[in-house]
């Protein structure tokens, strides 16, 4: 099965880079564009899709005013199954929202391969209220398998203005074998982890091309990368408070 895996997510990426690669070129540029103009990048997700805001965050050769929207009972390791139930709620992100700074000037990317569950949608309907640019990373094979369970009856692909399709198929298990009852395999996360480093980096280049000069983080483990790194740090504390 090992073999089989590596195929099944070769699959997946050749589909997104066949597919969606205009709607990523349009989400770089929005990125970069953002950033030259003193914005920041957003990023939310609930369970395992909060762990693409997580991969993005303080990377070294990855940008620096990239902020992870951390909602602990949305995430893991309070309670799987709870924050699952949260996700489904349609008034938990309510009190959630009104803590949340969303500006004009910003990208705000909103994950959720299912589409279908209310906080994720809440969350980039809140941030297009407030003028900010919304980037939705799905699956529209999944999302368009199940009803939503918004009040609106929106998926997330109804709610972002952009919208990137991580091509996972519904249920996101991509193997099946004649001695396991269940199909088994995720994809999501690895090919959701591609997509924004590849957006991210083809921002990088554009920025360049403007002759901005693009705030990336250099490893924090090779000798003499602490003055940069805490000067790019220090220019975009305020914002991102998780980068003290």
């Amino acid at each position: 099965m090992l073999n089989s895996y590596f195929e099944k997510v070769r699959e997946r990426l050749a589909l997104v880079e066949e597919q969606e690669k205009a709607v990523m070129m349009e989400a770089a540029g929005k990125v970069a564009a953002a950033i030259q103009h003193g914005g920041i990048i957003q990023l939310f997700g609930c369970g395992h899709s909060h762990i693409l805001a997580e991969e993005v965050f303080y990377r070294a050769g990855g940008l620096v005013p990239v902020k992870p929207v951390f909602i602990e009972p949305l995430m893991l390791h309070e309670g799987a199954v709870r924050s699952s139930q949260l996700e489904r709620s349609s008034d938990y992100a309510e009190d959630l929202l009104e803590q949340q700074d969303f500006r004009p000037e910003d990208v705000v990317f909103v994950m959720s391969t299912s589409g279908r569950n209310p906080v994720p949608i809440d969350f980039a309907l809140a941030a297009r209220d407030k003028g900010a640019f919304v980037i939705g990373l799905t699956s529209l094979e999944y999302a368009n398998s199940q009803p939503s369970r918004h009040q609106s009856g929106k998926h997330l692909h109804d709610a972002a203005d952009l919208v990137i399709d991580n091509h996972s198929v519904t249920g996101d298990a991509v193997l099946k074998a004649e001695n396991v009852k269940v199909p088994f395999g995720p994809t999501s996360t690895v090919v959701g982890s591609v997509i924004l480093n590849a957006i991210f980096a083809e921002a990088i280049q554009q920025m360049a091309d403007n002759h901005f000069e693009p705030p990336i983080f250099l490893s924090g483990n090779i000798d003499g990368t602490d003055d940069h790194n805490n000067r790019l740090i220090e220019k975009y504390r305020e914002r991102i408070a998780a980068l003290s």
